[in-house]
């Protein structure tokens, strides 16, 4: 358990934010992080990276070619997103988009300050009336309308470099 300030469950204090993070490169098997990446500052590195691109890229350089990293977070289409003032970002499935390699040259956003390069598979739990209904109309209502969805989950697996 890495954070920013000492409690009991924390076994490494250690700020997220200040790059390069001091563990090796690819010495990690997993990276988990649960409500975070939401609270990341609409800011820049000294370099001029925004930083939640900073903080992925960082993730990819200490995760193993195949390391997964999980991501929990308020979706963004939410009050859990916006109801907490010390959020700075809202995240959503395409968010992760931003952080595969192949889908940045698609879109021709190589001039973007990204290396990361990260397969992804997002998921969410629908809430009630929601989750019974047919995929059409959930879909409808993902989109649509607010609190449909609480909380997202992405889950990020390093690719191999090309």
């Amino acid at each position: 358990n890495i954070d920013i300030v000492r409690t009991p469950a924390t076994d490494m204090e250690l700020d997220l934010l200040k790059f390069p993070w001091p563990f090796e490169n690819e010495s990690c098997d997993e990276i988990y992080s649960s409500h975070f990446i939401e609270h990341i500052p609409m800011a820049y590195t000294e370099s001029g990276q925004d930083l939640l691109c900073a903080f992925m890229d960082e993730c990819c350089r200490v995760l193993i070619v195949g390391g997964k990293a999980t991501f929990i977070f308020p979706w963004y289409n939410s009050v859990r997103c916006w109801q907490d003032p010390t959020h700075r970002r809202a995240i959503s499935d395409v968010t992760f988009c931003y952080f595969n390699k192949g889908w940045r040259e698609q879109m021709s956003l190589g001039h973007y300050n990204i290396r990361c390069d990260f397969d992804f598979a997002p998921s969410y739990n629908v809430e009630a009336p929601w989750a019974g209904r047919n995929e059409e109309t959930r879909a409808f209502a993902m989109k649509a309308y607010t609190n449909v969805i609480q909380d997202g989950q992405c889950i990020c697996t390093k690719k191999a470099p090309t």
